[in-house]
């Protein structure tokens, strides 16, 4: 398929990137000029073309632009009917992109995070797509999401990556200082949590399961879990996420 992006920035390099090699013709923006030169440079599948040429040329679209850029840009490009829309940006809603991308009216909704670069991340969809299940459904999990306002939650949730990196960060950089070693302490941090993530892919263990293997009583998780719960933590998180329902609408 002839697959276009308009906005060139690190979420649409990702999906190039995950999308590259399968066959399609990749047309990214010119308007990240470092970005879309670099992606050509890199793969063979990818061309650089204007906004107006990224439309034309496709069977999908991907919008990659913030939202202000969006409502400037989008009504002025070529669409049609016969072409899908995919959206990645937060606080256009589907009716505000049925209007600026008409006559197409199959648009949709998804959240790729920089995994999907690799494959096997997680693409909830509102409303469920076809296209988008064409090019990624065979290497990511695809979740139907059935209203825009759950849609909106997840990206609600996306919000945790930041955090919780951070979290990690910061318990790799004391263990570095304890050891030395921060490559080792990265790699170590980042196992032990891949580690239950795939318990959570392969034996289907849920969060709560994976918490009551931890929860020895005076073990040291245990132990941590509470000192962190004393400190405020999970309420920090739980304010943080209620503190994007207004700009969510949720």
């Amino acid at each position: 398929m002839r697959v276009g992006f308009i906005g060139t920035g690190e979420i649409a390099a990702a999906m190039v990137e995950g999308l590259s090699g399968r066959g399609h013709d990749l047309i990214v923006s010119e308007r990240n000029t470092l970005m879309a030169t670099e992606l050509a440079g890199r793969f063979s599948d990818v061309q650089i073309a204007a906004n107006t040429e990224v439309v034309a040329g496709s069977d999908i679209v991907f919008l990659c632009l913030m939202a202000d850029v969006a409502r400037d840009v989008l009504g002025t490009l070529p669409w049609r009917g016969d072409q899908a829309v995919i959206s990645v940006m937060v606080d256009v809603p589907l009716a505000e992109l049925a209007t600026l991308c008409a006559p197409a009216s199959d648009i949709a909704l998804t959240i790729p995070l920089s995994a999907v670069a690799t494959g096997r991340s997680v693409l909830p969809c509102h409303p469920d797509s076809d296209a988008l299940r064409a090019l990624f459904g065979e290497s990511d999990a695809i979740i139907a999401v059935p209203t825009e306002a759950g849609l909106n939650a997840h990206f609600a949730a996306s919000a945790l990556s930041a955090p919780l990196l951070d979290l990690m960060q910061t318990g790799a950089r004391w263990l570095a200082a304890q050891t030395g070693d921060a490559e080792g302490a990265e790699t170590y941090v980042a196992g032990v949590f891949a580690g239950f993530l795939r318990q959570m892919s392969v034996q289907g263990a849920d969060f709560g399961q994976l918490l009551d293997g931890l929860a020895t009583e005076g073990g040291l998780n245990a132990t941590m879990k509470q000192q962190m719960a004393d400190a405020g933590a999970p309420d920090a998180l739980r304010a943080g996420l209620d503190g994007l329902k207004p700009r969510l609408k949720l």
